[in-house]
């Protein structure tokens, strides 16, 4: 998941950030890129442990995956109320609070004594990633000089895309292990190296100027994204309709608990190699070819997906095919469709990109409540619901592709 902040500013050649451009410019980059690693680590991390945590609370795994979608609805509906809340403040300051509340809210949500304490510190972690995110792409780039600015960026996503592929399989792993309260501990832990880290290595940086809320929401009235967004949350939602069951949905596979963690890490390559090759393809080929390859892969992964279930396929191999396709066939998508909306409204980049990330987290939201709804039929059920939401999104695809739309200037 990308995000490309409001860029943060400073008199030329003077302040902070000019002086941050020696060697610090680069330590902090790798700071904030751990931070980004710990956020996404907490957002994926609560699949990999999912069972054990639905009966440590007594309540069915359905229920206890709705935990990722009270994260995910929480993030996309703070993420662009706390970029304009929080414009003005300090960077620094900004990034270490935002890191103390994910450690404070980790800790709360290992400590939780019921479902309902959980859910409130899921939030609560929800508002703390959806500060820390946007603004440390923002402090990266202001470290740095000009002609570095995108690698600072792509060291910082880079900690995101380093969690989604390892934050499920390390779930899973510390469910084995340490037990899945001790993993969130440890997590809540890291949050706060982090945060100690931010406030030794980064420098004071001043903040952004504040764009109103409604300017920022403004953008969605403009055909061009209009048309853009809802394709976000749908393929979201289709992708990511069994994510936080991925271990039911590998047990209905036949795969042992032995196997599940390095079946977990294929996914995770898969949506690394996806995310990575769909942003190469996209500027080589167009974003509209790009999806509508993407789409259809991921509308046939969730077919093959259902097909293996029905069939009670009992091969780690074709299993491991599966979960690999499936990572890969639902993480194509930011990429592309960033493209898309950064050519309908060039002069609002920051914004539309923002925005896309709230739809994401929409669409995260959606399928994983859709999911933990029609669980308790089976793994199956949702599998088909998911495969048809996926084969909605090539014709919408072609329909708003096929109208002209002059770009914002």
């Amino acid at each position: 998941m990308r995000h490309i902040p409001d860029k943060v500013t400073s008199p030329p050649g003077r302040g902070p950030a000019r002086r941050a451009a020696g060697p610090r410019g680069p330590r902090a980059t790798a700071v904030l890129a751990l931070g980004t690693f710990a956020v996404g680590t907490d957002a994926y991390v609560v699949a990999g442990f999912l069972p054990s945590m639905a009966r440590s609370l007594h309540v069915s795994q359905g229920a206890a995956g709705q935990s990722a979608t009270a994260f995910a609805v929480a993030y996309a509906v703070l993420s662009p109320v706390l970029a304009t809340a929080a414009a003005r403040l300090p960077r620094r300051t900004l990034l270490v609070v935002a890191l103390l509340v994910l450690a404070g809210a980790n800790l709360g949500t290992a400590l939780a004594p019921d479902f309902g304490s959980l859910m409130a510190c899921r939030v609560l972690a929800a508002a703390g990633a959806a500060a820390f995110t946007p603004t440390a792409g923002a402090a990266a780039a202001a470290l740095v000089p000009a002609g570095r600015r995108a690698r600072a960026l792509a060291v910082v996503v880079g900690g995101l895309t380093v969690a989604t592929a390892l934050g499920v399989p390390l779930g899973n792993l510390a469910e084995r292990t340490v037990g899945w309260r001790t993993g969130l501990a440890l997590i809540a832990a890291l949050c706060a190296v982090c945060a100690a880290a931010v406030r030794a290595v980064l420098p004071a940086l001043p903040g952004a100027p504040r764009v109103a809320l409604r300017v920022r929401l403004a953008a969605v009235r403009r055909p061009g994204v209009a048309g853009v967004l809802p394709l976000t949350a749908v393929g979201m939602a289709a992708g990511f309709g069994l994510y936080a069951y991925a271990v039911p949905l590998m047990r209905a596979l036949g795969a042992g608990s032995s196997a599940q963690t390095w079946l977990l890490s294929l996914y995770g390559l898969g949506a690394l190699a996806g995310s990575l090759g769909a942003g190469a393809a996209a500027d080589r080929f167009g974003p509209v070819r790009v999806l509508t390859v993407g789409y259809l892969a991921l509308t046939g992964t969730l077919a093959a997906l259902a097909a293996a279930v029905a069939a009670d396929v009992d091969r780690l191999a074709v299993s491991a095919v599966l979960l690999a396709a499936w990572g890969a066939a639902t993480w194509f998508q930011t990429p592309a469709q960033q493209v898309r909306l950064i050519a309908a409204a060039p002069g609002e980049t920051a914004v539309v990109i923002g925005l896309n990330a709230s739809a994401l987290y929409v669409g995260i939201a959606a399928g994983t409540g859709l999911g933990g709804l029609l669980l308790p039929h089976g793994v199956l059920v949702p599998l088909l619901c998911c495969a048809v939401l996926a084969a909605l999104c090539p014709p919408y695809l072609a329909l708003t592709a096929r109208r002209r739309v002059r770009p914002t200037p």
